[in-house]
């Protein structure tokens, strides 16, 4: 029997054809997303669902959706997708990162010409039958310094369109290599140094921890009088109401957005203003982007059901249904190994180097390699898979090698990971116990014997006297349960590390407490997907 496929958005005809192409009996109701107890009623029909984001996937819905095997997202939003219930119900997820990157990336540059020369206020003054041609006095985009924060797909696209209207950019990238940047024609600089320079600053960040409100009212206000602010990225990126007082006091000459942290934007502190863009969240919306994220995800969908295939999966590596059973615990170790040295680290990443020793080096490496990028490059942009890490690492210069080598020390196997950047390199190492859990073994070449936990804080010291007695009596003091407690050095007086499995995440205000002691070298709280 064919497999059948559900399409409940509106996907085109040219999308839908595909399917039918492919062999897969597809049912197209466009407007069953709307209709979510309809859907419920019929979702137990169908081995694959296409849909942009109209259909809401929840838990209750994968609860009936007992023949489901794969998801497809029109798009790269998944957010109307409980990614957490798919899995365990089995269903893959796929997405198309890459259909809508030239699109978003053109409407940032229109914005940016947008706010430069005041276009929609001359527009709508003009249309009104004024003709006030000197109230719109704009600037000119060539020889102007443009700040591109975050020079990933899309961001890059951006420094190479500004690059041809003459701009000199500066980017500011934790993951952007030498290499990348003299490729895209851009410098690198930091953050304070793109702030002070810019005389147009455009962000292309995900909304991660790290980067939430990083142009933040502090940072705006070390900005160049006169700059302009783009935001076609994410909301949450800006404080607009900092934006909104520094465009009233003469500081910022203006600004464009198409992202607000709150959406639907009925009201914002930015409506109304002078020499303010704003859209709708229009980044991604062109004929164009929309027909090729459809005819993506339909030829994804069909080479799945079809051979197997999987492409683009948030929520899966490219492994066999053999594999997955021995290499499960594998994968997981070999992300936890990239996310701890994802989150230690701030600076552009020039290599990344993975040693696979003992029985391990048997298995599926791309797989394993894929998982261990994928770690390191979540760090910064949440959005990465499997499938996506080592494109974006490729993208951004990482060198990315592997080592295999028979066993070589007291155990069977195990995963050690080096990150290379240009002031240091970091490396960790872990290995799966017989009970299917993976574990820290070795940080900073110190051997250790750490459970990973979802909660973690680690820290580097001199082997002093004080240090246990410090960290457990501020996490008493400070309500935080350690679950476990792992320490570690090369020799007494020496380098020392502790890693502690903490129930809930230790706040700023504790690790603040630790730093103030003057004991530690480095404490960083840490967090892994454990489930």
């Amino acid at each position: 029997m064919a497999p059948k496929v559900l399409v409940s958005d509106k996907l085109s005809e040219t999308a839908v054809q595909i399917f039918r192409d492919n062999g897969i009996d597809v049912d197209f109701l466009p407007t069953l997303g709307k209709e979510p107890e309809k859907l419920l009623e019929l979702i137990h029909n169908y081995d694959g669902l296409a849909i942009r984001s109209a259909t809401k996937v929840t838990e209750k819905i994968l609860a009936r959706a007992d023949n489901l095997k794969v998801i497809g997202r029109a798009g790269i939003g998944v957010d109307n997708v409980d990614i957490t219930a798919a899995s365990k119900k089995g269903v893959i997820v796929m997405n198309t990162p890459y259909g809508n990157m030239i699109t978003t990336a053109e409407h940032a540059i229109a914005m940016m010409f947008a706010v430069a020369r005041q276009i929609p206020e001359a527009s709508a003054s003009t249309h009104s039958g004024k003709w006030e041609k000197s109230l719109f006095m704009g600037v000119e985009l060539t020889g102007k310094t443009l700040g591109v924060i975050g020079a990933g797909n899309i961001g890059g696209i951006v420094c190479e369109r500004a690059v041809g209207l003459k701009m000199k950019v500066i980017a500011y990238d934790p993951f952007l290599s030498d290499e990348r940047a003299t490729k895209l024609g851009v410098t690198k600089v930091d953050l304070d140094e793109l702030l002070r320079r810019a005389d147009f600053i455009t962000l292309h960040v995900p909304l991660t921890d790290k980067t939430r409100n990083i142009l933040s009212r502090e940072n705006l206000e070390k900005t160049k009088k006169g700059v302009r602010i783009i935001n076609c990225a994410r909301g949450g990126l800006v404080d607009e109401q900092a934006v909104a007082d520094l465009l009233k006091s003469g500081h910022i000459a203006g600004a464009a957005f198409d992202v607000f942290a709150q959406e639907p934007a009925k009201e914002n502190p930015l409506f109304g203003l002078p020499n303010v863009v704003v859209t709708p969240h229009l980044g991604a919306s062109t004929t164009e982007a929309q027909e090729n994220v459809a005819l993506q995800v339909a030829q994804q969908m069909s080479n799945y059901l079809n051979t197997g295939a999987v492409e683009n999966a948030l929520n899966m590596p490219s492994v066999t249904a053999e594999e997955a059973k021995v290499m499960g615990p594998w994968l997981k170790l070999a992300e936890h190994l990239g996310a701890f040295i994802g989150q230690m680290t701030d600076e552009p990443i020039e290599a990344i180097n993975i040693l696979y020793d003992g029985k391990v080096a048997s298995m599926n490496l791309d797989a394993l390699g894929c998982a261990a990028i994928a770690g390191v490059m979540k760090a910064s942009n949440p959005e990465v898979n499997l499938v996506s890490a080592p494109i974006q690492a490729a993208e951004r210069g990482v060198q990315v090698s592997r080592t295999t080598q028979a066993k070589s020390g007291v155990f069977d196997a195990f995963i050690k990971l080096t990150v290379v950047t240009e002031k240091r390199e970091r490396s960790i190492a872990g290995t799966v116990f017989s009970d299917g859990k993976p574990r820290f073994i070795q940080i900073k070449g110190i051997n250790i014997d750490a459970e990973i936990g979802e909660h973690m804080l680690y820290t580097t010291n001199k082997d002093v006297p004080g240090i246990i007695g410090t960290l457990g009596r501020t996490m008493g003091e400070n309500g935080v349960n350690i679950a476990n407690f792992t320490l570690g050095r090369t020799e007494p007086g020496k380098d020392a590390i502790a890693l502690l499995y903490v129930d809930e995440p230790v706040s700023p205000e504790v690790i603040q407490i630790l730093k103030e002691t003057g004991l530690f070298q480095n404490v960083s709280p840490l967090a892994f997907a454990v489930a």
